[in-house]
């Protein structure tokens, strides 16, 4: 058997457009409540896409320091929002830890959009004498990962991942490897927030997000008629630990054990070869020592088109077997959430296992047959948890598998 460190989940900080905190957003997945809405935060009526998950109420100074405010994007400020909640959740207090004991790894697909808009007004209505000098930073896709660091006196390992929606899994997946080799206590995960006129603008190009106006049919994840997807903001970040430090200090609670982790990348399109989804499931399993009927659910990437959605369905039944397993995708009701949306999904996935519910995906009918997939649609489906897998498709080519397994 192995010897090496076992990285256990033992708090949570959540930001989600259909709730903040991890209770307010559990209880909205497991009544189906979306929080995808026609965007607010500006008028989005010139851009092919105006719907989006956003953050119900989310205000940075109701959180932070007002010293903090004038140098930190949104993004920034949820992060730092929810690296409290977790560290609360955890009941860890990281001044009273030796200061290279504990590190930080976050992943981001855009950094400081909203910030770094203001900042190019103020050049060019203004002139350059107005411009603020943390624009040097805080647009940065590294700068959540410092700012926690700084805030908390955080000088263990440390990092950054740029893997699009894959990025929270790899985040976390990093976190292990920190611990593997020293680090006793990691916050890992992945935040994002582009839900301004600029960053929109970039989401928008991509040529992935649905033009529906209608809520409830925007994004459809290995729907007949998917046509496409909803970008969102929020994201969750993970107190990630030893098993035997966890123990020591008595942590109330163990949410589970990062078990198995594995990343491959898709070939070039149009090449003809497969892509590597179902290679990265095989290598997570491997890795979690599991077999894959020892897997209870899959949390599936959905991408909300037809032609990642049928790659992802043929991955899902080669590994387990046509309807073999429960699949769901609980991120109808929040969006894709960029480098947020994988992390918040292995959230969901140890919350998932503690309370013995699959969460539902909402909105989206039976799927072809052809799929080979058991979607849980219609409801919560109710039942005993062991492990859970939990996937991610960052755009570019980059697969993330991650394995979650309940407390032993």
């Amino acid at each position: 058997m192995s010897t090496r460190p076992t990285a256990v989940v033992t708090g949570l900080g959540i930001a989600a457009p259909n709730g903040l905190g991890t209770e307010d957003y559990w209880a909205s997945v497991l009544e189906g409540r979306s929080g995808i809405g026609r965007i607010t935060r500006f008028v989005p009526d010139a851009y092919p896409s105006v719907l989006a998950g956003e953050l119900p109420d989310f205000d940075g100074a109701a959180h932070l320091p007002d010293r903090l405010l004038p140098q930190t994007d949104r993004v920034t400020q949820i992060a730092l929002t929810i690296t409290e909640w977790a560290l609360g959740d955890a009941a860890l207090d990281p001044t009273g830890l030796p200061e290279y004991e504990m590190g930080v790894v976050t992943a981001s697909g855009s950094g400081g959009f909203e910030f770094g808009q203001r900042e190019l007004e103020n050049l060019w209505s203004k002139g350059p004498g107005h411009v603020s000098a943390y624009q040097s930073f805080a647009w940065f896709y590294a700068v959540n990962t410092g700012q926690i660091s700084i805030r908390h006196g955080m000088r263990g390992p440390s990092g950054v991942l740029v893997t699009e929606q894959a990025g929270g899994l790899d985040a976390l997946a990093q976190a292990r490897r920190n611990l593997r080799s020293g680090a006793k206590y990691m916050i890992a995960g992945g935040v994002d927030a582009s839900l301004c006129p600029w960053g929109w603008a970039a989401v928008a190009s991509g040529g992935r997000l649905s033009r529906s106006q209608d809520p409830v049919r925007a994004y459809r994840p290995f729907a007949p008629d998917a046509d496409g997807a909803v970008a969102g903001e929020g994201g969750a970040l993970l107190v990630v630990e030893d098993i035997e430090s966890a123990t020591s200090r008595h942590a109330p609670k163990v949410y589970g054990e990062i078990a198995g982790y594995a990343a491959t990348f898709d070939p070039k399109r149009g090449s003809g070869r497969a892509s590597g989804l179902r290679r990265a499931i095989d290598l997570a399993l491997a890795d979690a020592h599991l077999a894959p009927r020892d897997i209870d659910v899959v949390f599936a990437d959905g991408a909300g088109l037809p032609a990642p959605d049928l790659d992802e369905a043929e991955a899902i039944a080669a590994v387990f077997g046509p309807h073999s397993v429960p699949v769901t995708v609980p991120k109808t009701m929040t969006g894709r959430l960029n480098a947020g949306g994988g992390a918040l999904d292995v959230a969901t996935a140890l919350l998932a296992l503690r309370d013995g519910v699959i969460p539902p995906t909402t909105n989206v009918p039976a799927p072809p047959v052809r799929l080979g997939v058991d979607l849980v649609i219609g409801g919560p489906r109710r039942r005993p948890l062991a492990a859970a897998l939990v996937l991610a498709r960052g755009e570019g080519g980059f697969n993330a598998a991650l394995v979650v397994r309940a407390p032993r």
